[in-house]
């Protein structure tokens, strides 16, 4: 065996030591045949340094994010999903989709419900400023609403079943915390906690915020 070659081996070390078994018969029979010293030795050598100085490769992941819609083709989203979770699925009061039937079928649901843990934050849905904090309903005064309004972009949001952490007249950013959510079991005991958002484009027609919100797969390393 060339010397230089022995070096080499001897370099591997403790960590190397399978890969090197592997290669032994190469390096024997290098040995017996001089004439092909010169050659096999180096190659299973140089075999053995490049799977060590390899660099391990990251493991690639799949990742759910919500992308909002851009409506000022600015390329920056103009809306985000308030609990960062999926809308509610159905349940012993009904479903939480746009359009789903409520009171008998009376009437629509005029928002999407998106599952929420009660306490937990909750983000604004669009930027703007805080044009009202108001009650859920009629006679009750411990689930609020938090509204924003975009002047720019002409639309109206609500968000529903919140502990508001800010004021009337504020402004706020998109994604930026406005509250905690409120558990809704004292009302609705069963049902999925979640936050109501209701979004108005420009002349008051509510739209499905599930159209606005979308969920995607990224990959990330």
């Amino acid at each position: 065996m060339q010397p230089s070659a022995a070096k080499k081996l001897a370099r591997l070390g403790r960590g190397a030591l399978g890969l090197a078994l592997v290669f032994a018969p190469i390096v024997v029979a290098a040995m017996e045949n001089p004439h092909t010293a010169q050659h096999a030795p180096s190659a299973a050598v140089q075999r053995l340094l490049d799977q060590l100085n390899a660099k391990p490769q990251r493991p690639v992941r799949k990742e759910l994010v919500w992308s909002g819609a851009d409506i000022d083709g600015d390329g920056a989203p103009d809306f985000a999903n308030p609990t960062g979770t999926a809308p509610r699925g159905h349940d012993e009061f009904g479903d939480g989709n746009f359009g789903a039937r409520r009171d008998g079928g009376s009437r629509d649901h005029e928002g999407v419900d998106y599952v929420a843990t009660a306490g937990q934050d909750v983000r604004a849905p669009i930027s703007g400023y805080v044009t009202k904090i108001g009650y859920a309903y009629s006679g009750s005064s411990d689930l609020k609403f938090v509204e924003i309004t975009n002047p720019a972009l002409g639309y109206v949001a609500r968000a529903f079943y919140v502990t508001p952490s800010v004021e009337v007249g504020q402004s706020v950013r998109l994604g930026q915390t406005i509250g905690a959510d409120q558990s809704l079991q004292g009302h609705y005991p069963g049902i999925t906690d979640h936050v109501h958002l209701e979004v108005m484009q420009p002349g008051g027609e509510r739209v499905n915020a599930a159209a606005l919100i979308v969920p995607k797969m990224v990959v990330r390393a």
